[in-house]
């Protein structure tokens, strides 16, 4: 083991790769909801709805498609 820490059978690395992962998708999904949410308390509309999810979920689109390149490209 070389005398590195464990955490939970982890290095503290993998331990760290993984936690992000896990945190930044539950985090994505919680902004969904929390958009869904505001589009139907404002009653926003189908288009309006459109528009809420497109505006502000394009701040998540780059972490999914890291993830996405990485996977084809098999980098990780």
């Amino acid at each position: 083991m070389n005398g590195e820490p464990l955490i939970f059978g982890l290095t503290v690395a993998e331990f760290e790769d993984l936690s992000l992962k896990i945190c930044f998708t539950a985090l994505i999904l919680y902004m969904l909801f929390i958009i869904g949410n505001l589009a139907k308390e404002s009653k926003a509309g189908k288009y309006g709805t459109m528009w809420l999810f497109i505006a502000l979920g394009v701040g998540f689109v780059g972490f999914v498609a890291k993830g996405i390149i990485q996977k084809l490209m098999g980098i990780e």
